[in-house]
């Protein structure tokens, strides 16, 4: 019997209009153009600036757009995945607010909370719906308004972030192709060097956690470079490894896109040359969720049926990860 697996067969993406340079942010806090590119290599972002517009209605663009790509109608869908740190309230889910935009109404849905790897997690759950046989329609849908959670007074954390949102479309393979391996963990000890304090049952919202900026994402560079760089090297590795992959099998690395230095490390590490690297970090910043699959629709064009990618990422929690996966179709 055919072992069913779970591809990406289709891939759209949504960028707010506005972009926010580095020369505006050296007017906002001490900082310049030089400094960032040197220790984080990002040169632009895209802020979502609209009123009443949140992570829901980048992620309904994003829908939106890969219904017209692919054909697909919204009846179809039989699960929607929204992986995202911004959701636009406590309740409903984003990803339930993605579907009502979006004409979605066989379908059921919910968020995944596992910041930069939330891609990765909400890939690998939704593989598992579709490989159980149970469904052939399935969207991850990564939607951030960082913006809204970063502190532009704080000189060290207000360069990284953008607002994007991906959707991509998971329906079974039977033809070898589509993720091969996982690997998924998580640290909650890490929780103290990269977190955002207030607004949840711990620290509810209070003038008090507003006036000491606790509703921002706050973040120990150090601590988080040291684990991010030897955690996703390690997991990159490790899936290389266990599938007998050294870099020459590999087409592409796919990794999270937080800070230059890291992916270089990582890249390194797994013996991967610059040119199979994707890297767009540089246009825009740190947008979570959505790093990954921003990097997959942008070089959708160069990408081969049956290209091994390696998938990786680290984020706050902490969580990490890593998928491989075989490319599943040419781009039309």
């Amino acid at each position: 019997m055919t072992k069913i697996r779970a591809a990406i067969t289709g891939i759209e993406a949504y960028l707010p209009d506005y972009i926010l340079t580095n020369e505006e942010i050296s007017r906002m806090v001490d900082t310049s153009d030089e400094w960032i590119m040197q220790r984080i290599g990002i040169k632009e972002r895209h802020i979502l600036k609209e009123k009443g517009k949140a992570s829901s209605d980048m992620g309904a663009e994003a829908v939106k757009k890969l219904f017209t790509k692919t054909g697909l109608k919204p009846e179809e869908v039989e699960l929607l995945i929204c992986p995202t740190l911004t959701a636009d309230m406590p309740l409903p889910a984003t990803a339930n607010l993605i579907c009502d935009k979006t004409g979605i109404k066989n379908a059921w849905s919910f968020d995944i909370s596992a910041a930069c790897s939330g891609f990765i997690f909400g890939l690998e759950v939704a593989a598992k719906f579709v490989e159980s046989g149970q469904y052939k329609k399935v969207l991850v849908v990564a939607a951030e308004q960082m913006s809204k959670i970063t502190n532009y007074k704080d000189r060290t954390t207000c360069p990284l972030f953008g607002d994007a949102a991906a959707a991509v479309l998971v329906e079974p393979a039977s033809d070898g192709l589509g993720i091969i391996d996982h690997i998924c963990r998580v640290d909650g000890s890490g929780g103290q060097y990269l977190n955002i304090k207030a607004g949840g049952s711990l620290y509810p919202a209070s003038y008090e956690t507003i006036d000491k900026g606790e509703h921002f994402v706050y973040q120990e560079g150090q601590a988080v470079f040291k684990h991010a760089v030897t955690r996703m090297a390690d997991v990159s590795v490790e899936i290389m490894e266990r599938n007998k992959l050294t870099a020459d099998d590999i087409a592409y690395l796919v990794p999270h896109q937080a800070n230059m230095r890291i992916i270089d490390a990582v890249a390194r590490r797994m013996g991967v040359g610059q040119d199979k690297v994707m890297i767009n970090i540089q246009k825009y910043g740190n947008t979570t969720a959505a790093t990954i699959p921003l990097c997959l629709w942008e070089w959708e064009k160069k990408l081969k049926k049956g290209d091994n990618l390696i998938l990786s990422a680290f984020g706050g929690g902490f969580t990490w990860g890593a998928i491989y996966l075989k490319w599943a179709y040419n781009s039309k």
